[in-house]
């Protein structure tokens, strides 16, 4: 093709309506076909052409597409990602009117699999009234169900966990005010086990002094306890657990926690699971990885690589190994200076079980502390191997590059555990609420039940009613051996964020 054919950057620019800055960015994504001579790039009319037809490569928002009239059960979900929380309350019956997601990769993947669906961003962007109008639904219109897994980042433990002080952390925020005010019959929320022990504020450990104290706001629990007594103040019943997927048939060991809310300020009863990790209970066994992947093959292998001089270590590898299997010489020089680190490490060089589910999946299968090979090949795990350990359909289609495919399976709730959170919300408005089997272990944790934890949590913060010195008092009155948090000189510490009403009106 000759160079005259080609659209200089800032031609491309003027046509897209974008900065020149914007169209170097799509070249160098791929997102444009072009060719760089010396410095300059050069821009392909047709993909220039193909791009703003696609509406610049990313779903628009729009309201519905469906016709005909409303489903009987009218749900919403928020923070859909791949839709793998929608996806298992569509097996039990509850179908979504409404996808919202601001990442451009999940919404092709929305727009693809459920065009239908009305499809909003930014949840900052959108009122109460919006989101009704674009689910098409009038004011009178009840909603029955709303799902969300506002971003976990915020409070996740292998994180900065920056909890509400966090932009990701205050969406949060924003969401439980669209709940309050949309006002659906049950609300659902899901998200990941740091969670249960992030604090109101956290105070970065550069920022701390030696005689550094954790204040209220910095306390474990705060965070969550805000959102559950917001909830409650808005005539919500909650109950939530911190469960594990593969005790819902989910070929694979994924903990989340799990809020349930009821409009009628019930509490519904935790998960009924459908299996169990021994097969007591009377329940079937886990599922595992060799049950998942049956047949997958035909299906296509989309993988990316490790590299060789991790390869080397797995090929002394058998299914269900990992380094600490190496020969002991071996050991030291796989993990280099990771091998002194504390922990257990168990993600270095992990090749999958056969027999039994697979680990927890992330974004990315071939990083070097969390690698997920297959039991016997040497390889990461395919997509089409995620898909089915997250229990996505085969043909579910998943957009962008196979790295952004991997971090959406990787991100989304599993089919299983969706599944049987729709199956105890219909079972509550049928009024037949059903009970999980007494004692039974729902994860690797005791005490993550609301009941359990809110009696520890507010101990804990001091809220406790025979707790003499409340917290609020405490803090005012600097007792011995509680000293105010001291950041180190010339380190600017960001005052908390101001979520503190419902725990002062209980302390005044």
């Amino acid at each position: 093709m000759d160079i005259p054919e080609f659209l200089s950057v800032k031609d491309a620019a003027e046509r897209l309506g974008v900065s020149q800055q914007r169209v170097r960015s799509l070249l160098r994504s791929c997102l444009l076909d072009g060719r760089q001579v010396g410095k300059q790039w050069l821009v392909s009319p047709a993909s220039l052409e193909s791009y703003a037809s696609s509406g610049g490569g990313e779903p628009k928002d729009h309201a519905a597409r469906r016709t005909g009239p409303l489903p009987e059960l009218k749900a919403l979900s928020f923070f859909s990602g791949a839709m793998g929380l929608d996806l298992g309350l569509e097996k039990a019956g509850i179908h979504v009117l409404l996808a919202c997601e601001v990442d451009k990769h999940c919404r092709k993947t929305i727009e693809t699999n459920r065009p239908d669906l009305a499809l909003l961003g930014d949840v900052w962007q959108y009122s109460a009234q919006d989101i009704r109008e674009a689910a098409g639904l009038s004011e009178t219109d009840d909603i029955d169900v709303i799902v969300g897994g506002p971003p976990c980042q915020a409070f996740s433990t292998a994180g900065a966990r920056r909890g509400f002080q966090d932009v990701r952390g205050n969406v949060f925020l924003k969401f439980i005010d669209l709940l309050l005010e949309l006002k659906p019959k049950y609300a659902v929320i899901e998200n990941v086990r740091g969670l249960l022990s992030a604090p109101l504020a956290h105070r970065p450990h550069a920022e701390r002094g030696e005689e550094w104290a954790p204040g209220f706001e910095e306390k474990p629990g705060g965070a969550l306890l805000h959102i559950i007594q917001t909830l409650r103040a808005g005539g919500y019943g909650v109950s939530f657990n911190l469960y594990n997927a593969a005790n819902f048939g989910v070929p694979q060991i994924r903990e989340r926690v799990v809020l349930i809310c009821s409009r009628d300020g019930a509490k519904l009863p935790h998960l009924n699971p459908t299996h169990s990790q021994d097969g007591s209970f009377g329940l079937p066994k886990w599922k595992t990885f060799r049950e998942a992947v049956e047949g997958v093959e035909a299906l296509g292998c989309d993988h990316v690589n490790f590299p060789e001089d991790r390869l080397r270590y797995y090929r002394l590898l058998g299914p269900g190994q990992y380094w600490k299997h190496l020969p002991e010489e071996l050991q030291k020089e796989a993990l280099g200076k990771s091998y002194y680190a504390g922990g257990g490490k168990t993600g270095f060089l992990r090749r999958m079980s056969w027999e039994k589910p697979s680990c927890t999946l992330v974004t990315s299968p071939n990083m070097p502390a969390t690698d997920i090979c297959h039991p016997v090949e040497n390889r990461p795990l395919s997509i089409q191997e995620y898909k089915r350990l997250q229990m996505f359909p085969d043909d579910w289609q998943l957009g962008g590059k196979l790295v952004d495919q991997y971090r959406q399976v990787g991100n989304a709730v599993p089919g299983g555990l969706g599944e049987a959170v729709g199956r105890a919300i219909l079972a509550h408005m049928a009024g037949h609420d059903v009970q999980p089997p007494a004692g039974f272990p729902f994860s690797r944790y005791k005490g993550t039940d609301e009941v359990s934890w809110e009696a520890a949590t507010r101990k804990i913060l001091g809220l406790d009613p025979a707790d003499p010195k409340p917290a609020k008092k405490l803090a005012k009155a600097k007792p011995e051996g509680l000293s105010k948090p001291k950041a180190k000189k010339g380190v600017k510490v960001k005052a908390p964020a101001p979520q503190m009403r419902l725990f002062e009106e209980e302390v005044a």
